[in-house]
């Protein structure tokens, strides 16, 4: 993948991989692909400060003093892939056992690790000529790394 670009370009060239030690993300043989995820959506919650002081006349002011990221995947169980296999393991855990970290390699280059909660939201129920089905959600948990493309 080109580390620069112009133009629009496919959803499917974003990656993404996740730790699945539940460690950093530092060590390139622990994180995996997901393999047969087919939709991903991002949320970006800013906490707004608002104020009004005497001297805006009544116009108010703002500061962004924090933010938390989300990041909702759903797609298809597939048994025997590492990445999804470790995702589905979260299932029914709790805690500390939970937390690990994903990444995200953006079209461009540019990489955003985020330390991270992992909540399995659906595991294998569906109509039955149905695949099954793997959905959750990566809440950020502390501060992400954006690491620019080069």
């Amino acid at each position: 993948m080109p580390n620069t670009f112009t133009g629009v370009y496919p959803c499917y060239d974003n990656q993404f991989s996740i730790d699945t030690t539940g460690g950093d993300g530092s060590t390139a043989a622990n994180c995996k692909t997901i393999a047969d995820m087919e939709s991903f959506s991002v949320s970006i919650d800013g906490n707004v400060e608002e104020w009004s002081s005497y001297d805006m006349e009544g116009w108010m002011r703002r500061m962004v003093t924090g933010k938390s990221i989300g990041i909702t995947v759903s797609g298809k169980r597939n048994v025997g892939d590492a990445g999804n296999d470790y995702i589905a393991g979260l299932a029914f855990e709790t805690g500390s056992d939970c937390e690990t970290t994903f990444i995200w390699n953006f079209p461009n280059g540019a990489k955003l690790t985020v330390p991270c909660v992992v909540n399995v939201t659906e595991l294998g129920a569906a109509d039955s000529r149905n695949v099954a089905p793997l959905g959750f959600e990566i809440q950020s948990n502390g501060i992400p790394t954006f690491t620019p493309a080069t």
